[in-house]
């Protein structure tokens, strides 16, 4: 490295040091905090970080000129919420369909609440009214619902459908219903990867009763936000974020993200309960088609139908700064697999996962403004106990991409207590900050 590159290069980790200290929480990677925020508490998605950090983050970037924010990652739409509220333009993009069709919905919050209440207690008076008769429910429908708790849920389904027009208060109505479901079913449907209809739950919630509290909710949100100044309404691109194409060329002066992360977390199946509900999808299966193919493949489900390929994946040319550690690591996981039971293709899920992110870091570069900031939200990993050190490689690929430096900034430590643990490997998650 050049000695102007290393002054650089300390330059930034300096600048970086100083906006980093304030923002220094043991919560900042969670989804924890917001369920007490306005907005975003309306659905509660798995994969989430913390809002009032994101806020931090930009608000500090304004001060260097910072104007327009990307989430390429957008989840259930905290970075482009946030950004409208510091009143910088906002965009992000969201392959998972369901999911990004939450965030769209959450950024409706500017229409007249008047409207939004009159809507839903329509669909409420009408499911009422009109209940749908018994009928034959998905599998997963009657392992979570008793009979008469199904009956409701359908009833404003179907009064939602036929009442449902293109208006902002419609797609209100139908978050409001999606966000529901699992307060009302009486076994373990957690908002995590898995629903557990063995688990039961004391507190359980009638649908109709739940319709009409998260209603009041919402409308109590609507109207505090739209008391606040803000900026312009951000938008949602569901797409790719392996081509973020919808985005313009240097458009983002700062990305704030967080990727999935390499630990087999099935990011398709943690909205299966809702997705079956509102007929999208029948079965477990279905998902690969509707959800799967199109999201970084993070988990081995991703990737059983290509276990073959593993050598052909890391050949990649986009793996090159790191192929050699890589195919380490992968030669290892394939020879431990042998020694487990469920013989689990972790082997391939990391080499088809990095080769993903490469091309997530490739167009990150032709979407990010020159001098612009990327700070990426992650976690390392071991897939049976053998150790991926995901925030280097991250940073080696981004350097490769064409982004000039890379610092990693450790806020906690993952793993470290080792009851009903698969392995003892220490793990972290921190913040990678990326200059470009």
């Amino acid at each position: 490295m050049s000695p102007r590159s290393q002054a650089e290069q300390l330059s930034f980790f300096e600048e970086a040091d100083q906006a980093a200290k304030p923002l220094l929480t043991d919560t900042s990677s969670t989804f924890q905090d917001n369920l007490a925020l306005p907005i975003h508490r309306w659905f509660r998605y798995s994969a989430g970080f913390s809002a009032a950090w994101v806020r931090q983050v930009i608000e500090q970037e304004k001060v260097r000129g910072c104007k327009q924010v990307l989430d390429p990652f957008a989840g259930s739409g905290t970075v482009p919420l946030e950004a409208e509220l510091a009143a910088v333009r906002g965009l992000g993009v969201e392959a998972h369909p369901f999911v990004a069709r939450i965030a769209r919905a959450k950024l409706e919050w500017r229409s007249p609440v008047s409207d939004f209440k009159e809507f839903a207690l329509r669909v409420l008076e009408h499911a009422s009214v009109h209940r749908v008769e018994e009928g034959k429910y998905p599998k997963l429908m009657e392992q979570c619902f008793p009979r008469g708790t199904l009956l409701r849920l359908y009833s404003l389904r179907t009064a939602l459908s036929e009442l449902a027009d293109s208006s902002p208060a419609a797609e209100l109505s139908w978050l409001m219903l999606v966000s529901i479901l699992r307060q009302c079913s009486p076994v373990g449907t957690a908002q995590w990867q898995y629903v557990l209809p063995s688990k039961k739950k004391v507190k359980v919630v009638d649908p109709f009763r739940a319709f009409e509290e998260k209603m009041l909710q919402m409308a109590q949100d609507m109207t505090v936000r739209q008391s606040l100044p803000g900026g312009p309404k951000a938008k949602i691109f569901h797409e790719d974020a392996r081509k973020c194409s919808s985005v313009p060329f240097g458009w983002a002066q700062l990305v704030i993200t967080s990727p999935p992360y390499a630990n087999n977390f099935d990011y398709a199946d943690a909205t299966r309960l809702e997705m079956t509900f509102i007929g999208e999808i029948n079965s477990w299966g279905d998902l690969q088609n509707s959800v799967r193919k199109y999201l970084v493949r993070s988990c081995s489900q991703h990737v059983a139908p290509i276990s073959g390929q593993t050598k052909e994946i890391i050949e990649d040319p986009v793996l090159l700064p790191i192929r050699s550690e890589l195919a380490d690591v992968c030669a290892r996981l394939e020879e431990e697999r042998e020694h487990h039971g469920g013989k689990k293709t972790y082997h391939t899920m990391v080499a088809a996962y990095f080769s993903d992110m490469a091309r997530v870091w490739t167009a990150l570069r032709r979407v990010t403004a020159g001098g612009g900031r990327v700070c990426f939200v992650v976690g390392d990993s071991a897939p049976y106990g053998i150790y991926v050190p995901v925030d280097r490689w991250f940073g080696d690929l981004a350097l490769a991409a064409g982004f000039r430096t890379y610092r990693f900034e450790k806020t906690r430590d993952r793993n470290v207590k080792w009851k009903n643990r698969k392995h003892r490997v220490p793990l972290h998650e921190g913040r990678l900050w990326v200059e470009g």
